[in-house]
């Protein structure tokens, strides 16, 4: 991959996961009486619920997409494989969908829009390990089994009369959510600071 590519693509993703991140925190502190446990992070966006401070989230969520769809736009341009770079889109699209169609605007949508973030988003964690290298690459890994231990977890607590480990319903979500958004981090990171100035291919 051309390098200037490679950082653009890098720092596109790592901008677009830090203001996210940052954008979390603002809205938790800013939502009077929010819930980090007990709370889901969509909360943050309800109209209903958040009034104007959703829209601190709504955007943020927003532009996260559209940073990450844009980051793949660049790493497709060198990649061989364009499969990573696909899935990268489809979750970026996802991204977009929560942040659009808010809880109380559409919740089908807004779930649909979730699972597509999340689970493309899943596979583009453990399809990168073909593409990083140690150690990032066994990170990577580990992180994407965080999100699915956390995901069995979560379906287990909603069939077990709500038992999260301790952790409530929004704890054990951003179980399933900050491995990516890390991932997202030390990915963007990865591409901003390769210095090599070659084709990115997968390992063999």
């Amino acid at each position: 991959m051309n390098y200037d590519n490679k950082r653009i693509a890098g720092l596109l993703i790592f901008v677009g996961t830090v203001q996210f991140v940052l954008a979390v925190v603002i809205s938790e502190a800013v939502y009077s009486g929010y819930s980090v446990g007990q709370q889901q992070m969509s909360d943050l966006g309800d109209w209903s619920l958040a009034g104007n401070y959703a829209a601190i989230f709504n955007v943020s969520i927003i532009l996260l997409g559209m940073f990450i769809i844009a980051g793949a736009y660049f790493i497709q341009r060198g990649f061989k494989n364009r499969l990573f770079p696909s899935l990268l889109v489809i979750s970026g699209i996802g991204w977009v969908g929560i942040g659009v169609f808010a809880l109380n605007i559409s919740l089908p949508v807004h779930l649909l829009s979730a699972q597509f973030a999340g689970a493309f988003g899943l596979a583009s964690v453990f399809m990168s390990y073909k593409f990083e290298k140690s150690p990032l690459s066994y990170v990577s890994v580990i992180l994407g089994a965080v999100t699915i231990l956390a995901i069995v977890l979560s379906m287990s607590g909603q069939i077990n009369s709500g038992f999260y480990l301790g952790l409530g319903l929004g704890g054990m979500q951003r179980f399933m959510i900050y491995p990516l958004l890390l991932w997202m981090l030390g990915f963007g990171a990865y591409l901003i600071g390769d210095s090599s100035d070659t084709t990115l291919t997968s390992k063999a």
